[in-house]
């Protein structure tokens, strides 16, 4: 097992990513809550949720709620429905709320914590790539019609709880999600991981591979968040590939692309941006080679009108004063924000989409 401890500004937690973790869980942590809800969502219970609730059958009072797989239960609908069911469970401040499941799932049930009560504890268990990254550092959220993540806060977990045997049964598809963040970290940190990426193909990883990497990704965000734990400066370069991700998933509707997806689209515009403003010599054709080989959904871009993205990335909470921010690399682990014009981001657009 790997332990990586967060130094937050309210708290220490610890994330642990190990094998069988959640087959622990009543002598590791619960001790201290007589009850305890978990969320979790319609996929993720047909395969753990038994298994979860088995190992908590000492807990006084266990509950669990189960909501819809997918983007769109970050909804304002769904949060109302899990308030209702923490007070019908009579949850006080000493109880707990057990995140089970992908990011969605982590940025729904830690906003339902972070406001119950005025906040209660929490504790992540990923059970997706893509949540090594979000269910790390706070941030918590639910989607706005209008755009992602507009309505949210900054809650740490207790802890942060990975058992990587629950990615055994991940699809394709959300492997090839969870690696649009991996990669992201790579392009923050380490010239030689994003080298190594690039060479994976994602249908041959191995247990070993995959569980360096998530540990690798957890360190990167991890020593981002604890120098800047609610995003005044350097936590914005964890937004590399998200200004236009972001727009991307607003656009087609939550659920017809995957977040982890999105993200890796964004990172290539990201990648082409940074070339033309500082030449900064990017792998680009080995990433665009390595998104084709992995069957990222690119040619999706010419679904989607370049104005269009930008009136949804003028609502994403980096824009300041309808100015959009972009996450560039000087060079690989040299991020930087920029402020970037209208008429330069329809027309880089366009060139992207147009070479689809």
């Amino acid at each position: 097992m790997t332990t990586i401890t967060i130094h937050s500004s309210t708290h220490e937690y610890e994330v642990e990513i190990g094998s069988g973790l959640r087959n622990q869980l009543a002598e590791r942590l619960l001790k201290n809550y007589q009850t305890v809800l978990v969320i979790t969502d319609t996929t993720v219970a047909g395969h753990y949720l038994n298994d979860i609730t088995k190992h908590l059958s000492s807990v006084e009072n266990l509950h669990t709620a189960v909501v819809p797989s997918g983007e769109s239960s970050k909804s304002m609908e769904h949060y109302r429905s899990l308030l209702d069911q923490c007070i019908d469970a009579q949850l006080d401040r000493h109880s707990l709320i057990i995140a089970l499941g992908g990011g969605m799932i982590g940025d729904l049930a830690g906003f339902v914590a972070s406001t119950y009560l005025r906040g209660i504890d929490y504790i992540q268990m990923p059970t997706s790539i893509l949540a090594h990254d979000s269910s790390v550092g706070g941030k918590v959220a639910i989607n706005h019609p209008k755009g992602k993540n507009l309505i949210g806060s900054f809650y740490n977990p207790k802890q942060v709880i990975y058992d990587v045997e629950t990615l055994k049964s991940l699809p394709e598809r959300e492997i090839r999600s969870g690696y649009g963040e991996v990669i992201k970290h790579a392009f923050l940190s380490d010239e030689s991981w994003v080298k190594n990426l690039l060479q994976q193909s994602l249908k041959d990883l191995t247990s070993q591979q995959l569980k360096q990497d998530l540990t690798k990704g957890v360190r990167v965000k991890a020593s981002i968040v604890e120098e800047d734990e609610r995003e005044a400066g350097i936590r914005k370069h964890l937004n590399l590939g998200h200004t236009l991700a972001h727009a991307i998933e607003a656009e087609l509707g939550y659920g017809e692309i995957t977040h982890g997806e999105a993200v890796a689209i964004g990172l290539l515009f990201t990648l082409q941006l940074s070339e033309i403003k500082n030449s900064a010599h990017l792998p680009i054709k080995d990433y665009v080679n390595w998104l084709e080989k992995n069957k990222y959904p690119t040619s999706i871009m010419t679904k989607l009108d370049p104005e269009q993205l930008l009136k949804r990335m003028k609502w994403d909470k980096k824009t300041v004063h309808q100015n959009i921010n972009f996450v560039l690399l000087e060079k690989t682990g040299s991020p930087y924000v920029i402020q970037m014009g209208d008429e330069e981001l329809v027309h880089e657009l366009k060139r992207m989409i147009s070479a689809r």
